[in-house]
């Protein structure tokens, strides 16, 4: 999908329209999804009350060296773009690390050229994944991360460009569709606690037009995107029920 717009992969499909969001009135909106992570499974609880969702800043990394021959050239006089990148590459982790307790550091993607196995490598490309609960630890991790490479560029003598490639930026829920929530789990009798998204969901682009708020319930060790992705039958019940009776006290309807 890179490169490839939304926009114009709707028209692509003939499903672009001219209607703006927002033109329907909408007095609030909910969604229930399981949680993707193992923080629910780890607690034993059955919900999660989503307050919010992490912001999101994508990077590209470039580190540039000089290819060369891995026999005939000794350590000190090489310039290894993948010992460098490598280095970067803990850092992004210890980063997370640094800012706690909603701090998320990855490298999900790596291209090293000349990928031979017996050439020193002379440019490695790799992704940067930096998340955190406000936009101000987002921009403290931005900075943080920026700070390293240029030491790390500085102390090796080889260039490192990091080009932003999205910001998502960082959203917290209403309060009413938050409490009413926790409200229908405490009355359904589920166990339930405070949850941060630490991914982007439906509901983020919801709540910038209507109160928004969301449910989350335990997937199986959290994983999600994989054939071993696995839920509870009873957990997607309590889930349904929590979004039922949510929205029918936001709707004026709870004693229905």
């Amino acid at each position: 999908s890179e490169g490839k717009s939304v926009k114009d992969e709707l028209a692509r499909i003939g499903y672009i329209g001219e209607q703006e969001p927002g033109d329907h009135p909408i007095g609030c909106y909910f969604e229930a999804h399981i949680e993707q992570g193992p923080v629910l499974e780890d607690h034993a609880k059955t919900i999660g009350v989503v307050t919010g969702v992490l912001g999101i800043r994508w990077y590209d990394c470039v580190v540039t060296g000089m290819e060369a021959h891995a026999g005939p050239t000794p350590m000190h006089l090489r310039k290894d773009a993948l010992q460098v990148a490598a280095a970067l590459m803990q850092e992004v982790v210890a980063c997370a690390h640094r800012h706690p307790p909603h701090g998320r550091g990855t490298v999900g993607m790596v291209a090293v050229h000349p990928n031979s196995r017996n050439v020193i490598p002379g440019r490695v490309k790799f992704s940067i994944d930096l998340r955190n609960a406000t936009d101000a630890l987002c921009d403290a991790m931005d900075a943080d991360i920026r700070a390293v490479a240029a030491r790390l560029s500085a102390e090796s003598g080889l260039p490192i460009e990091i080009t932003p490639v999205s910001n998502y930026p960082a959203q917290v829920f209403h309060a009413d569709c938050v409490s009413a929530v926790g409200r229908a789990a405490e009355k359904l009798g589920y166990s339930h606690m405070p949850a941060v998204s630490g991914a982007g969901h439906d509901a983020v682009y919801m709540a910038r037009l209507a109160p928004a708020g969301m449910i989350f319930i335990p997937c199986k060790a959290g994983l999600r995107h994989t054939a071993l992705a696995d839920a509870q039958p009873a957990h997607l019940t309590a889930g349904c029920n929590v979004l039922l009776h949510a929205m029918l006290e936001r709707a004026g309807v709870a004693g229905s």
